[in-house]
Parts: C-alpha cells; sequence; structure tokens
C-alpha cells in the first residue's frame, strides 16, 4: 500500500476500536453503582485504623459539583475499555497482517487467544495487589490525623495501573511473534538477559503512578517470568526451525562462517 492508504486503513481501525468502546461503556453507565463498589474496595477494605466510618468508606471523597457525573463518565469510560479488550487488540493486528505471508497470517488465532487472556490477568493482577499497596500508602498516615482521597485521582491511578499491567503483559506475546518473524532469535535474548531485567524493573518503576516498591515487584517480577517463559518458546522454535546459534557479528572479518547447505522450501508468498 501506499502511505495514505496505511493512514486511511489506520483511521478505519481507531473508528472500529472507539466504536467498540461504546456497549461496553453503556453497561459500565447501567451498572456504575457495582463498579464503582467493585473499584473502591481495595481502599475501603485496607487494613489502616480510622479509615472506615460505618457503611460508608471513609478515605474516599468526591469533589466539587460536577464530580459525581465525571467519575460515572470515567467508570464507564473504564469498563467500555475493558470490554473491548479483545476488538481493539484484533484490529492491532489486523492492521500489521497485510506485510505478512499466508502461514503468517495464521497466527492471529494464537496471538488473540494468547493476548486477551494475558490482558485481564494482567489487570487482575494488578486489582490483586491494590489492597496491599493502599495499607502501605496509606499506612504512613499519622495516628492523629485522617487521611482523605479524591475518588477521581484513585479511580485514574487504577485505571493506569490495569491498563499497563494489562499492556505489559502482552509483551511476551509480541516476543514469540519477532521470533516467529525470524527478527528476534533466542541466542539476542539471552545475550540481552541483563538489559531486560534492568529495563523491566526500570519501566516497572516508571509506569506504576504508586512508586512503592510493592506494586513494582508485583508487575516486574511476574513479567520477567512472562518473557523467561517466551524465550524457553524461541529457543524450542529456534531449534525446531533449524536456525543456527551462531552471532555473526562476534565473528572477525578473516573468520570463515559456517555455510548452511541444508535445502529449504521456497515460500509460495515470497
Amino acid at each position: 500500500m501506499p502511505l495514505m492508504e496505511h493512514l486511511r486503513e489506520l483511521r478505519r481501525r481507531v473508528f472500529i476500536c472507539v466504536l467498540s468502546l461504546i456497549p461496553g461503556a453503556v453497561l459500565g453507565w447501567i451498572y456504575y453503582d457495582t463498579l464503582v463498589q467493585f473499584l473502591s474496595d481495595p481502599v475501603c477494605d485496607a487494613d489502616v485504623t480510622g479509615l472506615t466510618d460505618g457503611d460508608t468508606c471513609g478515605p474516599l471523597v468526591i469533589n466539587g459539583l460536577l464530580g459525581p457525573f465525571n467519575l460515572q463518565v470515567k467508570v464507564a469510560f473504564a469498563a467500555g475499555l475493558a470490554l473491548a479488550a479483545p476488538v481493539w487488540l484484533a484490529q492491532l493486528w489486523g492492521f500489521v497482517t497485510p506485510g505478512l505471508h499466508r502461514h503468517e497470517k495464521r497466527w492471529t488465532a494464537g496471538f488473540l487467544a494468547a493476548g486477551v487472556p494475558l490482558f485481564f490477568a494482567g489487570g487482575a493482577l494488578c486489582y490483586y495487589i491494590l489492597p496491599k499497596a493502599t495499607n502501605l500508602l496509606l499506612g504512613f498516615t499519622p495516628d492523629d490525623v485522617r487521611s482523605i482521597v479524591d475518588f477521581n485521582e484513585y479511580l485514574s491511578i487504577v485505571m493506569r495501573l490495569m491498563l499497563v499491567f494489562g499492556l505489559a503483559f502482552e509483551v511476551p506475546v509480541f516476543i514469540v511473534l519477532l521470533n516467529l518473524l525470524g527478527i528476534l532469535p533466542a541466542r539476542k535474548l539471552a545475550g540481552w538477559w541483563r538489559q531486560i531485567v534492568f529495563g523491566v524493573f526500570v519501566f516497572s518503576a516508571v509506569a506504576t503512578p504508586t512508586g512503592d516498591p510493592i506494586t513494582m515487584t508485583s508487575l516486574a517480577a511476574p513479567l520477567c517470568f512472562l518473557i523467561l517463559a517466551s524465550y524457553l518458546f524461541c529457543r524450542i522454535h529456534d531449534a525446531r526451525a533449524g536456525t543456527s546459534d551462531i552471532d555473526y557479528s562476534e565473528l572477525a572479518d578473516d573468520e570463515t562462517s559456517q555455510l548452511d547447505t541444508t535445502p529449504s522450501r521456497v515460500d509460495d508468498d515470497a
């Protein structure tokens, strides 16, 4: 495609992604009270003395005349974004597939089958560790001071955390895809393991808005495990495909490299 055709294709897929948010946003608007209860539980259940007040959640407040309306719009948008995850992940993959061969396009089902559960698994892990992060952060409140948390600010943090956790869990899927495309061999991953681990922890520290070590480690540890699992998959795939483990960039100018004399099948789409 020429550049303008790519831009039109991108515009069409972005429009589909926006439309896919509407049904989930409508459901989020209808079940607003249930979602608010679900999102506020990590703070309301925090094991910090003096935070709850009867049947209400003591630290959470809504400021301003438009605060309640803005909160409901934000909750509805968050619900639409989460429920539309399969659609916009499919559109993201669909934007890439025109540049792939026929056998590579068959990976679409595997991409969605792995990407969607991993995205929701990241969000679920985020929700699981939220009470622990809340206990840590609100635990710094002095004994004679009462904490007040703006619900809009709290919801923004929760949405960012769930989105970051969900997208971070997609990294292994893209590593596997790059390996299947022949761009990222397993030997490169093995050679970069120190930089990868360091980069994961730096990314976790920057991406998590709370800034506490519990949240950072809760994202970095499973992400390192998933990257390790993707590396093992890449290793097995390279071994089955007969990919050489030799890094030719490290050979000297006068050193002879090994020749691959094994005949290979010519791809029909090449």
